[in-house]
């Protein structure tokens, strides 16, 4: 369909992306919508099913200057929708050798000595277009409890949305991850069923599957996929 077929078939309404204002068709994603104005995306996007969390965007409403976020290709596009991207933001992010590491919450502090700066303002939270609990995470890591931590940050996409509206300069991502690092690595134990499996492939158990797989078309790689047969738990 093309785009004066659809304005005669869709309603349009008025969103502004860096300032400028465009007319798009109601029901797109922000990501969509800057595609239909002309935008080539090739930064600020990747996945686009709200997994990567590459395509951060801070957005508020014309007339109504309250900053409001999300990742462009889950949120639909609102009338008189004010838009820019974060599709980088040049966060701290020390260098560690995990394997050399103690799982403390005195680790985690070594890393990042700054951490303890949080003063619960809750904009991170805020941020967050996962709704995850950042200041409920960061207050664990202030704690040194790693499994909180971990499991708070679980569903973390490491937009950075956190860290670029942190009023301390802190980044919350990052040491979500590293705490999820070591409590992975140093704390948790390697199911039987998953040790079974890592002593099956490296017996060569599945090589003759591999290789035949390495040289199947695409068309029959994707046959395969979808009538594989989905096992119950």
């Amino acid at each position: 369909m093309s785009q004066s077929e659809t304005k005669t078939t869709t309603k349009m309404i008025d969103i502004y992306l860096m300032g400028k204002r465009y007319k798009v068709p109601e029901g797109l994603t922000i990501l969509t919508a800057m595609e239909y104005c002309g935008y080539r995306m090739i930064r600020g996007v990747g996945c686009r099913a709200a997994f990567c969390g590459a395509c951060g965007t801070v957005y508020n409403f014309k007339g109504d200057p309250a900053l409001r976020f999300a990742l462009a290709c889950q949120k639909l596009i609102e009338p008189d929708m004010c838009l820019t991207q974060i599709p980088f933001f040049p966060a701290s992010k020390p260098s560690y050798d995990i394997e050399k590491m103690e799982p403390t919450g005195e680790q985690l502090l070594k890393i990042y000595p700054d951490f303890i700066k949080c003063f619960g303002c809750n904009t991170c939270t805020k941020a967050c277009p996962q709704d995850i609990d950042v200041i409920g995470y960061m207050s664990a890591a202030i704690r040194g409890n790693l499994k909180e931590v971990s499991e708070k940050s679980f569903d973390c996409l490491m937009c950075g949305l956190c860290a670029a509206r942190c009023a301390q300069g802190l980044v919350p991502y990052n040491i979500a991850l590293l705490a999820r690092r070591l409590y992975a690595r140093h704390l948790t134990t390697i199911p039987e069923h998953t040790k079974k499996r890592i002593a099956e492939i490296k017996a060569g158990k599945y090589d003759t599957e591999i290789h035949e797989m390495q040289g199947l078309s695409k068309e029959e790689m994707t046959k395969r996929y979808n009538e594989r047969k989905i096992l119950d738990d």
